[in-house]
């Protein structure tokens, strides 16, 4: 590839991405630890920016690169990247869900036989030196139904993973239909609230998904549940969730994400958050992970692996066409 476009990164990927962007013959320049002032003067020639959640790339970074093709987002969520600029701007956005896909899933059922049974405060209770059999009986996966919201890579992958199990799996996507396969039957939400038994969150956060699960939400369902959330903290209303764990409307939760995470999900205090997560940080009916979900040795070569293959598909119909690939900003999952 003759074209030596600028490609600036902004947060450290696994190596194959690098190693394949020279290869082509890339100009990568190398931001990690540059502040976001120091990003926006060198953008003037960028083609392509690789980033993970550490900078917002908001309208302001987006005009600064006035030759930006493409921002390929090392991960899945992109509420950190304004959609409609990049469209207006004809600005390519790739994500890489299927790099994480089978780690998220595997975390969410480790989370969900955590809870079910009670192996965080066993383990603590243990270490502390009580033995305490009949208080830690469990609940098998058998013979339960798990509904599973938002189909996607993540959801499939968890559905995969509960093959064996002997449950009966259901999923709900609203933005899908003729999803169902050989993991999970599609339901309607009436179906949905009736049947399920444990509920995996798998939904990304956009406005429209904001507090999706809400106290009206998790009133609907007919029959107590369990909660699993590994998708986003901001598509469930904590303080709702929590006042229905009082009530024993939902069992138990776990939660790898919470609302309350900043931006780029690498600082929380949690002795400093609201009374909600006080709560379920008190609570031995919670198990709670700090967004490490899709945070695996696997993933993160995963996320670099499948950017260079759509970032190189990208610079190949580029340079046959000469013209834009024309998704125009859209998330490119």
């Amino acid at each position: 590839m003759s074209v030596h476009h600028q490609i600036v990164f902004i947060d450290e990927p696994h190596p194959v991405l690098t190693q394949r962007l020279m290869e082509l013959g890339m100009d990568c320049r190398f931001l990690y630890q540059a502040t976001r002032q120091e990003i926006l003067a060198q953008l003037d020639h960028c083609y392509g920016i690789v980033v993970r959640s550490r900078v917002r790339i908001d309208r302001e970074l987006l005009e600064a690169a006035p030759a930006l093709a493409f921002v390929a987002r090392l991960g899945v969520g992109v509420e950190h990247i304004d959609l409609e600029c990049a469209a207006a701007r004809g600005v390519e956005v790739f994500t890489s869900p299927e790099g994480s896909r089978d780690t998220v899933a595997e975390h969410a059922l480790g989370m969900l036989l955590m809870l079910l049974n009670n192996l965080g405060r066993a383990d603590r209770q243990v270490r502390a030196g009580s033995w305490i059999r009949e208080g830690n009986r469990g609940a098998e996966i058998k013979g339960k139904t798990v509904g599973i919201l938002g189909y996607g890579n993540m959801g499939t992958a968890f559905a995969q993973r509960l093959q064996g199990f002997e449950a009966r799996v259901l999923a709900y996507d609203k933005y899908k239909s003729g999803y169902g396969d050989q993991y999970a039957e599609e339901a309607d939400l009436d179906t949905f609230f009736r049947e399920t038994d444990i509920l995996s969150v798998h939904i990304p956060y956009m406005p429209s998904n904001h507090y999706f699960i809400d106290a009206h939400f998790l009133d609907r369902f007919a029959k107590p549940i369990y909660l699993v959330n590994t998708a986003r903290g901001l598509v469930l209303h904590t303080q709702d969730l929590t006042e229905r764990m009082k009530s024993g409307k939902v069992l138990g939760a776990a939660l790898d994400v919470i609302e309350y995470e900043e931006l780029s999900f690498e600082k929380l205090n949690p002795l400093d958050l609201p009374e909600p997560f006080q709560y379920l940080r008190q609570s031995d009916r919670a198990v709670l992970t700090p967004h490490i979900a899709g945070w695996s040795f696997e993933s993160n070569e995963g996320h670099a692996a499948v950017l260079a293959e759509k970032i190189e598909r990208f610079l190949n119909q580029q340079a046959h066409t000469g013209e834009p690939a024309g998704t125009g900003g859209r998330a490119l999952l």
